[in-house]
């Protein structure tokens, strides 16, 4: 995708409207689930954003610190009720550290895509056993890639259509780099709005030996927040990893 850079990927405009878009429905679902693992120690949460799951989760009275490469994302957490409470260290999340051990670190939401490399994810794991205290687990949200098996490796989806906008999924694959070029396109009498992203996309089996190279292993992988067995049929995957020593 020419002129995409994932540092600015998520700027002020992104940033106004995230919420609006990308809010799912499930977040009480993906806190309750969250919460049961951390047992109330200190949770952090990679690519916090604008607090979707870690006000919430904070607000079960779990302490959350968060990573977040984008200070826009952020800006909009603070806006928050108790998005001031919420301690972010800025950064890459493959890479920065928070200087802290922690009983539970998550990354949600098919974030781990937006790191456009193998080795980028890798070092995600790596810096994600680093914060884990010694029984602690890291759990890894993503979605079941289906574009490698789409016509062509592109489509175009109908994501919304409504009376007064349409919104479009626009994809295109490349199988030699696993990233996924993608592009919502909303459009509306207003105009049409472009919201385009780059994701690296994997399966569970290769997230699994990512971990084994970070030191860590699959202890439970569930097809959903409410701990829907995990099977082929499964549209996403809920993965919770330990240290392996």
């Amino acid at each position: 995708m020419e002129g995409f850079d994932p540092r600015t990927s998520f700027g002020r405009e992104v940033s106004m409207r995230y919420d609006a878009e990308d809010t799912r429905g499930d977040e009480e679902r993906t806190v309750a689930f969250l919460a049961g693992l951390a047992a109330g120690r200190d949770a952090l949460e990679f690519a916090v954003g604008t607090g979707r799951v870690a006000l919430p989760l904070a607000g079960s009275g779990i302490r959350v610190d968060g990573v977040e490469l984008s200070p826009d994302m952020v800006d909009r957490m603070r806006e928050k009720p108790g998005g001031d409470l919420i301690e972010v260290t800025m950064g890459d999340m493959s890479t920065v550290t928070t200087g802290r051990r922690y009983g539970l670190v998550y990354l949600v939401y098919n974030t781990i895509g937006n790191l456009l490399t193998q080795d980028g994810q890798v070092r995600c794991f790596e810096n994600a056993a680093r914060h884990l205290a010694e029984d602690g687990v890291f759990v890894v949200e993503c979605r079941i890639p289906t574009a490698p098996a789409r016509p062509r490796h592109q489509y175009v989806d109908a994501e919304h259509v409504g009376v007064d906008h349409v919104g479009l999924d626009v994809c295109r694959y490349d199988p030699v780099t696993q990233i996924l070029d993608e592009n919502h396109v909303r459009i509306s009498a207003e105009g049409i709005v472009l919201s385009p992203i780059r994701l690296r996309l994997a399966h569970p089996p290769e997230f699994d030996l990512m971990a084994r190279i970070a030191g860590l292993r699959l202890r439970e992988r569930w097809g959903g927040w409410e701990h829907e067995p995990y099977t082929a049929t499964s549209r996403r995957h809920v993965s919770v990893y330990e240290h392996a020593g």
